[in-house]
């Protein structure tokens, strides 16, 4: 099956579906839906922007339809959990499209709002609950929420919650559903810590990959520009000179980085916002939404915002500070080249940063190109014996060697000029790498691996 009138979808279900301009399946909804419809317990692995939404959402609201109005005082029949506000409120659209039709109740439970309106939506109960761990807690806590009669349960991203923290959350609210039930889970990674919770909450579950747990979408064009640290800002604005960046997200690793590139790109007159924790939340949506409209060229985030941003025609993904995580620069990247679009990622590397590159090149399982032809290349520091290599102070670990302390292979027999720096990669995903600098030459790195 390959196109969604296969699946024998109530024909409501489907004319919105449509609407939505949705004829075939993604490789994770052509493995899911039948799957969950056949009311199997599920692990999904999968990297966001892979449609993973519509393969839980679509066959949950086709078993809701059995029981349509048949609800109970404070009570959910299915809940779905996500780690942001960001994304829970984007599961929430993405499932009143596709329920349209129908007069199934959704409802929203989040931290950041008020929760006096939240308690009133679930006076008289709903059919699907969509919730993050901490403020479902608090109102359960105080008997505003009964998941006594919750027969599907959905844990999106699981790996980004337990990074957050809420693991202790998540067992208190699994212990109070049904031991009946049949449970999703979703995760771009599958570290031990989520496969032990799967293990504890799942019956014989299913398991399906659609790619490779911390490997890149293949349709990213990846390059790294290495930059002295003090030089970045410069090398955004003129990175960003090139139109062809039309719809960019550009992440750095803390709130404060986050406030100060976006009041940079304002001054520079390119529309930008920042959007991270200590933003309220309508500051938040704000922001999301004239991204998605594309009345903001540029938005700035930190990681755990970032998490639930689902934004079609991101053009490029600039890594302005370079994560210490190899999976948060997956998570980053996929932000790009989705639903079928190309893209490409920039990441800006200073000196203190190679350590983390050389961990993402190993996780990855390949180089990142060396775009040479801006002005502030830094010779330096592309190369740095790798003995040498630091991580930022701030992670406490200190200097970090790399082995044999030998230099990284990155000579000159392995620079290629490409003729505008096309290596191979489209146009539009090589915008900005070079933008008023010319020939675009590029260094293709080797990494030098252990014998382990």
């Amino acid at each position: 099956m390959t196109k969604f009138t296969d699946l024998g979808l109530n024909q409501s279900v489907l004319r919105a579906v449509e609407e939505g301009g949705y004829e075939t399946m993604t490789p994770i909804q052509q493995q899911a839906i039948p799957a969950v419809m056949d009311d199997k317990d599920l692990i999904a692995i999968a990297q966001t922007g892979t449609g993973k939404t519509a393969a839980f959402s679509l066959p949950l609201i086709q078993k809701l339809l059995s029981g349509e109005g048949k609800r109970t005082p404070k009570a959910a029949r299915a809940l779905i959990l996500a780690p942001t506000r960001e994304l829970a409120i984007q599961i929430s659209e993405n499932i009143h499209a596709y329920s349209k039709y129908l007069h199934l109740k959704t409802t929203l439970i989040y931290g950041g709002a008020g929760a006096k309106p939240q308690i009133k939506a679930m006076t008289a109960g709903v059919d699907i609950l969509i919730a993050t761990p901490g403020r479902l807690l608090d109102l359960m806590n105080q008997r505003h929420v009964d998941l006594g009669n919750v027969e599907y349960l959905v844990l999106d991203e699981a790996d980004r919650m337990l990074d957050m923290g809420f693991i202790r959350d998540i067992q208190k609210i699994i212990a109070q559903l049904p031991k009946t039930r049949q449970t999703l889970l979703f995760s771009a990674t599958m570290p031990k810590s989520v496969e032990k919770l799967a293990n504890s909450i799942l019956r014989n579950p299913l398991r399906i990959e659609v790619a490779p747990a911390a490997t890149t979408a293949e349709k990213v064009a990846q390059h790294v520009l290495m930059v002295p640290k003090g030089r970045k800002r410069e090398l955004l604005a003129h990175v960003l000179k090139d139109e062809n960046l039309s719809r960019v997200l550009i992440f750095t690793r803390t709130k404060h980085g986050a406030n100060r590139v976006s009041r940079q790109l304002e001054q520079l007159g390119i529309s930008s916002a920042a959007i991270h924790g200590n933003k309220s939340q309508n500051a938040r949506q704000k922001a999301l939404n004239d991204f998605r409209s594309g009345d903001t060229r540029a938005l700035v985030a930190t990681d755990v915002a970032a998490r639930g941003i689902d934004v079609d025609g991101v053009t490029h993904v600039i890594n302005f500070e370079i994560p210490n995580e190899p999976e948060s620069y997956v998570h980053r990247i996929g932000r790009t080249a989705r639903a079928g679009a190309t893209g490409a990622s920039l990441s800006f590397c200073d000196h203190e940063e190679r350590a983390y590159l050389k961990d993402i090149e190993k996780s990855i399982r390949q180089p990142v190109p060396v775009l040479e032809d801006h002005p502030f290349h830094a010779e330096g520091i592309a190369e740095a014996p790798a003995g040498e290599e630091s991580k930022p102070s701030n992670n406490g670990r200190g200097r970090r060697g790399a082995g044999n302390g030998r230099p990284r292979s990155s000579g000159s027999g392995n620079r290629q000029n490409n003729g505008g720096g096309r290596s191979g990669a489209p146009k539009a995903q090589r915008a900005g790498a070079g933008a008023g600098a010319g020939g675009g030459r590029q260094r293709n790195r080797r990494t030098q691996r252990s014998a382990a």
